[in-house]
């Protein structure tokens, strides 16, 4: 391994002694084995308190009422659920998750928008719990198999529950991967994403518009995206957002011409994130302006 990928002996030093490498070399070797960053390394890091991850940490551990964690999970379930065309209102996706129940007299609901809420509630749990790993292959098809879990496209035979898709789809008018280049256009994705020794709030944008246009799964591949998009925001020290429904037409434009004018997509993200800093302000939340 040591002639393959050309390693010096300092970086062969650091690895007998688990001291820290580069990112880059870290990439280097597990595409060289085969392998994903989480199979071979475990990452430690400083707890810091004042963190809105470290928050959201604590109270979800005690399902904590009330707080910015319980808030979240309502606000990012529905709306990210609704852009994708579930019918349960704000006030449905809450009772579910404020009472862990299914009681609509008068409101009859879509099983699959009460099972994707549920499953969203559990997605979330997940995405905090990984926030800090290296984002990989293993974390986005473990997030769409939470998010699909128990829905009627589970029971699809060719759907492939937490797989990558085994048919062509698109997203409205425009073509997307196919499905025999998907695994190899991922890893391609992620392999330049992780290379970046510093992410940017832009870096986060760019991934999504790429992860998207992939469209890897045959559903649910905006929400594992938006996912995708908070857990790297508190990985990284960044305000998150949420992406409300009257953002949700200004967010199509800016993924579509994001190569055009990145401005589109990026003041729309920044809206968003102005309203959680909102929430993040009231529960006196430290973050970087």
């Amino acid at each position: 391994m040591k002639e393959a990928l050309d390693l010096s002996s300092a970086t062969l030093a650091k690895l007998a002694k688990n001291e820290q490498i580069s990112m880059t070399t870290l990439v280097a070797i597990c595409n060289y084995l085969n392998c994903q960053p989480g199979d071979i390394m475990e990452l430690e890091y400083d707890i810091n308190k004042d963190t809105l991850l470290y928050q959201l940490k604590e109270e979800k551990n005690c399902k904590m009422k009330g707080s910015i964690y319980h808030q979240t999970q309502i606000k990012l379930a529905y709306n990210s659920n609704h852009i994708e065309g579930s019918q349960l209102s704000e006030d449905q996706t809450r009772y579910i998750y404020e009472t862990n129940t299914i009681g609509f007299e008068q409101e009859p609901a879509n099983i699959d928008d009460i099972m994707e809420t549920i499953n969203h509630f559990q997605c979330f749990d997940y995405m905090i719990d990984s926030a800090n790993n290296i984002l990989d292959e293993d974390f986005i098809k473990n997030t769409h198999k939470i998010l699909k879990t128990n829905t009627s496209d589970s029971r699809i035979s060719w759907f492939n529950v937490g797989e990558y898709k085994s048919r062509k789809n698109m997203v409205g008018d425009l073509i997307t991967t196919p499905p025999e280049k998907v695994k190899s256009t991922i890893e391609k994705l992620l392999n330049e994403y992780n290379k970046k020794q510093t992410v940017s709030f832009d870096d986060i944008l760019d991934f999504h518009v790429k992860f998207e246009r992939i469209h890897p799964f045959q559903d649910g591949n905006g929400r594992v995206g938006r996912i995708i998009m908070f857990k790297e925001c508190l990985k990284y020290n960044i305000v998150p957002f949420i992406i409300e429904d009257n953002l949700k037409m200004y967010y199509y434009r800016g993924l579509k011409e994001w190569d055009n004018e990145k401005g589109y997509l990026r003041d729309t993200c920044l809206t968003a994130q102005d309203r959680y800093k909102q929430y993040l302000d009231y529960f006196e939340i430290k973050y970087s302006e």
